[in-house]
Formats: structure tokens, sequence, C-alpha cells
């Protein structure tokens, strides 16, 4: 059976972190591994993201899209083809029967749901993303299709933890570059490094986009190889590929 986290904020509608656990690749994807983009068996990763979608929403409708670390959101009418899905970041949608699902290997998955006005959005949101605004430009996505941001609730789930985040000198001047007060989301590493806690980060700039309950889960992705895939851990160890575990949201029929 998958691993699932699920979030008290957001416990109105179906939804589920998983990680690596109870799917059927082997070798160094061994697991749930989702990720189309991997070398994974094509037949492999499509029986993964069946396990995952039928633990989650049975019979719904999944719809991903072609991830680019960017800001960018699109309202989901019916799911993209594999091979024609629009490259973003984020996805909202109001139709029934539909399940949105975000991959990560480290970077922060973001499920927001209005239950009230039967809006849900699904957000991919890594450094660059989080930087360039995803989390508040999916919230302004979920607004047009009805929803309040008042109203909006947000699960950060599995993602790299601050204590797994070294980043170099460089990255965080970039950040205060932008404002003073993202210093905050950083700690002393060693010489010329610091620790970055993109978790906290992602978590500011929802309630800077108005949304008032947002909870982070606060597993580490790298820290826990039995249980996540992770890029970073994947690059160090010198492995020639890595999974991506995959985040869903829908809204039953």
């Amino acid at each position: 059976m998958p691993d699932i986290v699920r979030s008290a904020a957001i416990a109105g509608m179906p939804h589920g972190f998983l990680g690596r656990r109870g799917g059927v690749s082997t070798g160094e994807y061994a697991g749930l591994n989702v990720g189309t983009g991997s070398d994974d068996l094509p037949r492999a990763v499509e029986a993964n993201r069946s396990i995952a979608a039928d633990a989650v929403l049975p019979g719904a409708d999944l719809a991903t899209v072609y991830q680019v670390h960017s800001a960018d959101v699109v309202r989901i009418e019916t799911p993209f083809p594999l091979d024609a899905r629009p490259h973003a970041d984020a996805m909202v949608t109001n139709r029934p029967g539909t399940l949105l699902g975000i991959l990560t290997a480290d970077c922060a998955p973001v499920l927001l749901a209005d239950e009230q006005a039967g809006v849900i959005g699904a957000a991919h949101a890594g450094w660059r993303g989080a930087f360039a605004g995803v989390c508040g430009n999916t919230v302004a996505a979920m607004e047009k299709l009805g929803a309040d941001r008042a109203r909006i609730a947000a699960a950060i789930g599995p993602c790299i933890a601050q204590s797994s985040y070294e980043v170099d000198e460089g990255f965080y001047l970039r950040f205060l570059a932008e404002q003073d007060a993202f210093e905050r989301f950083f700690k002393p590493g060693r010489s010329g490094h610091h620790q970055f806690d993109l978790a906290a980060f992602v978590a500011a700039s929802l309630v800077d986009a108005g949304v008032t309950r947002v909870e982070i889960t606060g597993q580490d992705t790298y820290a826990d190889d039995t249980r996540y895939f992770s890029y970073r851990r994947a690059t160090q160890a010198g492995e020639s590929g890595y999974g991506r575990q995959i985040s869903l949201i829908g809204l039953p029929l």
C-alpha cells in the first residue's frame, strides 16, 4: 500500500502526499516512482500513477503539468495527455472528478482548497518558483474560479528540510537583495554557506497571499531514503537517476 501523509488543514478534500513506498518500480527507482522524465520503465511509471490516484480518489481523472520551476498556473478543465502537458508549475480546478498531481523530489508540494467554493489548487514550489510567486499566483487563479482567499487552506508536504538544504553565499544574497526580511529563512552553515528553510519560505508566501490556514507536514525528503525520493541525495551519491513522488488533491463527483 502507498505511504500517504495527510493534512488536517485540507481534511475536507480527498488528498495525500505520497512517498516512494507501495509502487512497482525496481532498482534506484524502487517503489512508487511517478516521474515520466526518469529512465524508469514507462509501464512501471504508468502503473505507479494509477496506484497513487486510486489511493486518493478512485476513478478520478489525473491531471499533471510539465513542471519547469516557474510561477505559471493553468486551469484544468480536462486533463492533458502526457505528451501535451503545458509547461507550468501549478494547477487549479473546480471540475468534480478531477485529481491534481504535483511531482517532487525535494521541492515543496503545496495543496490548496476552498471547500465551500469547491475549488482546489496544487503547486510545485521549488525555490525558483516560490521566489517568483507561484503560491500567490495559485491563490489568485483559485479566486478567478470563485474561491475566497480568506477561506483557502493550504498544506505544504514533504520536502527538503532546512537542516539538509545547504546553499552558497550567492543564493543567500539573492534573497536578501529582494527583501532584507528574507534573512529569517536562513541559518548560518559552514564557511560561506547557509541553511535555507524552504517550507517556511513557502508558508510565508502563502500567508502574504492572504491564506490564513497553512500547515507544514514536516517530513525531510533528503534525510529519509526509505520513504522519499530526493534529487539532492541522489546527485550527491552519484546515482544515474532519481525518482519522483506525487502529491494529490481532488474534487469528488
